[in-house]
C-alpha cells in the first residue's frame, strides 16, 4: 500500500502541475519542511473550466503567505468513483490537513470522507457537493441570481428565461452535464421542473454534452439532424458548441448556457439568450475556506456556502477592453472561445484575474473571506446539497422565499 501511494503522487508530479510536493510515504508526519499538507483534487479535466478552477485554487496556495506554510499538491482522479475514493485514501495515509476537491459523487465518498475527518482531515468540495455531514460545500447550483436574491437555482432560472424568450411554446433541447453529478442533476430537475408547467414546450431531444464543447456541438448537430425545427435550446457547459452547430445549420433561436467566453461575445452581438451558470471562481473560493478553517476553526465559516448565480443577457453582455474586470464588463474579445468567464467574485475573490485563471500564478496577496454567514445556504434548499434537510425542517413544497414557488425542498416543521 506504501508503495502505492508513493507511485500514485510520483506520477502526479508528473502529470499534474505539482507545487511544492512533498514526501508522502512516511505517515501521517507532517513533511520534512514542517509544512502542513494540502492537496488540490480534481474528479476530472480536459476542458476550461475545471483547468481555470484548479488554477484559482491553486493561485491562492500557492500566495506567498500561503507557501511559507503548506505545500500543496494538485492531483487528478479522473471520472471513476473507485479511483476518487483510493486517492483521498491515499491523500488522508500521506497526512494531509486540508483537501480540495471536486466530488464526482454526492454520496459515494461519505464514507472515506468520514475516515478523513476522524483523522483530523478538513475536506472542502466545490462546485458539485457531497453529503457527508463533516464536508465543507462551496457550490452555486442551489444560489440565487446576483441580481434578485429570490430566484434560485440555475436550472430553473434559465428555464424560466428560455420559456420566456419563446413566449411559452415551441420545441426544446436539453443539452445536460456530466451523468452522476449532483450539479447536473441540480439543474436538470429544477429546469425540468419549470418547463413541466408550460404545456406549450415540448422538450424533443435530451443529451449529455458532459460539459463540453466539442461533444456538445456533436451532440446538438445529431439532434438539429432529427429535429431541424427546433425553437430553443436549454444548455449546461458546452454552450459555445451548441452555438457552433446552430451556426453550422444556419440557425439563430434562444439559447440559455452557461458562461462561455464565445456565448457572452454571441449575446454581445445580438443572439438571444442568458449566460448564467458554474463560476470557476468557486474553486479560489473553497481554497480560501479551506485555509480559514486552518488557521481560524472549524466554526469560522458555514457548511453550507452558497455562490451567488451569475445573469448576463443580451442587453448586458460588455466586452472587457483590457485584461481585467473593469466597468461592468464580463468577457474577453482575444480569449478562446471556451475561457469561462466567470472567474471574479467581488466579495469572495477580489484578487483574482484572467492571468490566474490561466496560469495559477500565485496571488501577490489573500484578501481576507468577509462575514461568511451572508453566502449561507437558506436552509429551504439544503436537501438538494445534503440529500436531507436540517433537523427542525422536512421535505415539502417551498412556497415562499424563493422564485419560482412550489419546487421541493425544505420546509420548517
Amino acid at each position: 500500500m506504501r508503495k502505492t501511494i508513493c507511485g500514485v503522487l510520483r506520477a502526479a508530479a508528473v502529470g499534474a502541475a505539482v507545487i511544492g510536493l512533498t514526501a508522502a510515504c512516511g505517515g501521517a508526519e507532517p513533511a520534512s519542511d514542517g509544512k502542513q499538507k494540502i492537496y488540490l483534487n480534481l474528479s476530472y479535466s480536459g476542458n476550461n473550466w475545471q483547468d481555470e478552477a484548479a488554477n484559482l485554487a491553486m493561485s491562492i496556495a500557492t500566495a506567498p503567505e500561503n507557501a511559507e506554510k503548506y505545500d500543496v499538491v494538485k492531483q487528478i482522479s479522473g471520472t471513476d468513483v473507485q479511483k476518487q475514493i483510493s486517492d483521498l485514501q491515499s491523500m488522508i495515509a500521506s497526512g494531509a490537513k486540508l483537501i480540495v476537491s471536486y466530488p464526482i459523487s454526492p454520496t459515494a465518498l461519505d464514507a472515506v470522507v468520514k475516515q478523513g475527518c476522524d483523522r483530523g482531515v478538513t475536506f472542502v468540495f466545490y462546485d458539485s457537493t457531497v453529503n457527508a455531514d463533516c464536508a465543507y460545500n462551496v457550490a452555486f447550483i442551489t444560489g440565487a441570481r446576483a441580481d434578485d436574491p429570490e430566484k434560485a437555482f440555475f436550472g430553473a432560472q434559465t428555464a424560466q428565461a428560455l420559456v420566456d424568450l419563446l413566449d411559452e411554446k415551441g420545441k426544446i433541447f436539453m443539452n445536460r452535464g456530466v451523468p452522476g453529478t449532483s450539479t447536473d442533476s441540480v439543474h436538470y430537475d429544477t429546469a425540468k421542473a419549470v418547463f413541466d408547467r408550460y404545456p406549450g414546450i415540448e422538450i424533443v431531444s435530451e443529451y449529455y454534452g458532459k460539459w463540453d464543447s466539442s461533444v456538445s456541438q456533436q451532440e446538438t448537430a445529431k439532434a438539429l439532424a432529427a429535429h431541424p425545427d427546433v425553437d430553443g435550446i436549454w444548455s449546461q457547459d458546452g454552450e459555445a458548441g451548441v452555438l457552433k452547430a446552430l451556426e453550422a445549420a444556419g440557425k439563430e433561436i434562444p439559447v440559455t448556457g452557461e458562461n462561455s467566453n464565445y456565448f457572452r461575445q454571441r449575446l454581445s452581438e445580438g443572439w438571444p439568450g442568458v449566460s448564467s451558470g458554474s463560476p470557476p471562481a468557486q474553486a479560489g473560493v473553497a481554497m480560501k475556506v479551506g485555509l480559514k478553517i486552518l488557521e481560524d476553526g472549524p466554526d469560522s465559516v458555514p457548511k453550507n456556502i452558497e455562490m451567488p448565480l451569475p445573469w448576463v443577457t443580451t442587453e448586458t453582455a460588455k466586452a472587457c477592453e483590457g485584461s481585467e474586470f473593469t466597468n461592468g464588463c464580463n468577457f474577453f474579445p482575444d480569449a478562446d472561445d471556451t475561457f469561462v468567464t466567470e472567474v471574479f467574485q467581488e466579495d469572495l475573490l477580489p484578487e483574482s484575474s484572467r492571468d490566474a485563471a490561466t496560469t495559477g500564478a500565485p496571488a501577490d496577496k489573500v484578501q481576507p473571506l468577509p462575514d461568511m454567514s451572508q453566502f449561507e445556504q437558506p436552509e429551504m434548499r439544503r436537501i438538494y446539497t445534503r440529500g436531507t434537510c436540517d433537523p427542525g425542517w422536512t421535505e415539502g413544497s417551498v412556497t415562499s422565499g424563493q422564485e419560482p414557488a412550489g419546487l421541493p425542498g425544505c420546509v420548517q416543521q
